[in-house]
């Protein structure tokens, strides 16, 4: 059969108008796409700058002061604070207030002196990114000062040094094997129950508005808020299914241990997702087609994946993309779920990211509600 040039110019025809009328589908797609160049080129590394580190210098000498400022002015470790005993060092690491640890001997001068110096770097091993760049970051750091070391010695002496006067002995925390699985089971929980409670929770109110069904619950004495508790109950009780499901199949198939309190676990993961149900809830007041909503819930499960800190080490990026990603759950959640699993602390040591999860919590469901119109208009 023959192609009818003059009809399908006109089926082309048609078909571009009607896309152009629908002026926030258009939008919507070209913001998205600039929106996941911008972020990829922004986050989508896996080198660390700026890691906060815990520093123990026992020496307080003019060379292991030297060996901070080192550090510091490689721009790859930031001092977040100084500490008295080895104790707090790794209750630094513990609590998230550093992700590496430097222990500095106290008779480090003296050491330095013979050739022998030895110092002990702590990793945060429930982070990828913290364990792989950090650690390659200090050897770098410290092969430079020590070649500076004996550039000195040379220009003093002419007697030749042997090996390089400072060397690493490097102990990864909580996941001292550095299995890929460990670090990618606590966050992919998140992800899975994001995925699934913020995109369902937005087209199932958009579906039932276009299918008419809506308006008959409108029609009985329902309050804002019993409407919005009603919509999120079904769904709460469905992902804390795939949230048990998940959790099994990561500690009894893939082996990941499970150091922490499982009934605090499961309480914030309920927070959490409310919190995502409630952002569903949220996204489906300012949709009008289950087109959109799928493609404003798009926004959030990027966001989510890119700036909370699940694939993309959160310190490395710039200080935009880390206030996009304060604006996602996952965000909390991720350091959360790795605290509870890997390090087995208790909520005294992330309560800052639960006391956020809970408000975020509140927030979103309360706003989502008053938001939802009482009618169809």
């Amino acid at each position: 059969m023959a192609l009818n040039v003059q009809r399908l110019g006109a089926l082309i025809r048609k078909e571009t108008i009607q896309l152009l009328r629908d002026r926030r589908y258009v939008g919507l797609t070209l913001t998205l796409s600039f929106i996941q160049l911008i972020l990829y080129a922004s986050a989508a590394t896996q080198t660390v700058y700026h890691l906060p580190m815990v520093v123990l210098d026992q020496s307080r000498d003019a060379r292991s002061r030297a060996l901070v400022q080192a550090l510091f002015n490689s721009q790859y470790f930031d001092v977040a604070l100084e500490v008295q005993s080895p104790a707090e060092v790794q209750q630094a690491i513990e609590q998230g207030r550093a992700k590496m640890g430097l222990e500095i001997p106290p008779r480090f001068a003296t050491q330095l002196d013979q050739h022998t110096a030895e110092v002990l770097v702590l990793l945060d091993g429930s982070d990828s990114a913290a364990v792989r760049s950090g650690y390659s970051a200090v050897g770098l750091v410290l092969q430079n000062f020590s070649a500076q070391l004996v550039a000195k010695t040379l220009q003093r002496s002419s007697v030749k040094p042997g090996a390089l006067p400072i060397t690493a002995s490097a102990q990864v925390l909580y996941n001292p094997d550095l299995i890929d699985v460990w670090f990618i089971v606590p966050g992919i929980i998140g992800m899975i129950l994001q995925t699934l409670t913020i995109e369902q929770a937005a087209i199932s109110m958009v579906r039932e508005r276009e299918q008419g069904t809506l308006e008959q619950v409108l029609a009985t004495p329902v309050r804002q808020i019993e409407l919005t508790l009603a919509k999120l109950t079904p769904l709460m009780l469905l992902s804390l299914v795939v949230f048990w499901i998940a959790v099994g199949v990561g500690v009894f198939w893939f082996g990941v241990p499970f150091r922490g309190s499982l009934l605090l676990y499961l309480g914030l993961s309920v927070v959490y997702v409310v919190g995502c149900l409630g952002l569903g809830l949220f996204i489906a007041t300012r949709a009008t087609t289950q087109l959109e909503a799928q493609s404003l819930s798009l926004v959030f499960l990027l966001f989510g994946m890119l700036l909370s800190g699940f694939f993309y080490p959160r310190d490395s990026m710039p200080l935009i993309p880390q206030l996009i990603g304060d604006l996602v759950p996952l965000t909390y959640f991720v350091r959360i779920s790795r605290s509870v699993f890997l390090k087995g602390v208790g909520l005294q040591f992330f309560w800052t990211d639960a006391l956020t999860l809970v408000i975020y919590t509140v927030v979103v469901i309360l706003v989502a509600s008053k938001r939802f119109k009482m009618r169809l208009d």
